[in-house]
């Protein structure tokens, strides 16, 4: 694909991509493409950033060549392997757009839905779009993966009583606020959702489309999924039952209405 030579990319981007990246050499290519299909067109001004998780198949090479050939592109690569959750921070910590969005390597998130996670920022009180694979997700995986995701998804909405459909799905985006917001620990990226709503925030969920793996393999099964995730959730439901909750009805301060009394003083003076 022909790129714009006379690119150059703002200092603060209407989004930021964040994309963890462990062995998807392959798919990078693809990914970088599949977006520009979509940013372009729309005059969606972009950044991508990529990190690599300590990956052994050559993706950091893949990820310098595409920061060469497009200044979109930015990469961040890890000592060693770390984990979703943070090559995630690490990428949302870096980003500098208005926007933030966290998105799959593996090209099962479509960049054709950015858009719609754009468009429904038009509502002002929302301030985190989730993707949600519920009416996809059987066009993309197979059965054991689908059965296991929907279980997943039922025993954290059960534990943690939330409603968000698909927790699972990591195609999400922010406002840059949120952001500042988050204090992640390792697995917790699947429950941002629900940290954002315990800070104050709106969660809205959009459909996304979900689409086969082409090139690599998966690393979540059941295990990960359901049973590795287990002690995170316990967490979470821990944390929100020792919430403050608390909200300022009244504040009194001398210093602020002497201030003000003083301010209005002069000029009253003055006139």
């Amino acid at each position: 694909m022909q790129l714009t030579t006379q690119y150059e990319p703002m200092t603060t981007p209407l989004l930021s991509i964040c994309v963890p990246v462990y062995n998807e050499r392959e798919n990078l290519p693809l990914l970088h493409e599949a977006i520009v299909k979509v940013v372009e067109p729309a005059g969606i001004d972009t950044e991508i950033l990529l990190v690599d998780d300590g990956s052994t198949d050559g993706s950091w090479e893949a990820i310098e060549a595409l920061v060469a050939k497009d200044p979109r592109v930015r990469g961040l690569k890890f000592a060693a392997n770390c984990g979703e959750t943070a090559a995630s921070d690490a990428g949302l910590r870096a980003a500098r757009g208005k926007y933030v969005m966290t998105m799959d390597a593996d090209l099962q998130n479509d960049p054709k839905d950015i858009p719609a996670f754009l468009k429904a920022f038009e509502d002002p009180k929302v301030d985190c779009v989730c993707g949600t694979r519920v009416a996809t997700r059987g066009k993309g995986d197979d059965f054991v993966k689908v059965i296991s995701s929907r279980l997943a998804n039922w025993v954290r909405n059960k534990l943690s009583e939330e409603n968000i459909t698909d927790a699972g799905c990591t195609y999400r985006c922010f406002k840059r606020e949120c952001v500042d917001k988050l204090k992640l620990y390792r697995g917790l990226h699947r429950f941002i959702p629900t940290l954002l709503k315990m800070e104050g925030f709106t969660v809205t969920e959009i459909p996304v489309t979900n689409n086969p793996r082409l090139h690599g393999e998966s690393k979540y099964g059941v295990w990960n999924r359901l049973f590795k995730s287990f002690r995170d959730l316990l967490a979470i439901r821990w944390m929100k039952s020792r919430l403050l909750g608390y909200k300022v009805a009244v504040e009194l301060d001398r210093a602020k209405e002497a201030t003000t009394v003083t301010t209005q003083g002069s000029q009253v003076g003055a006139a």
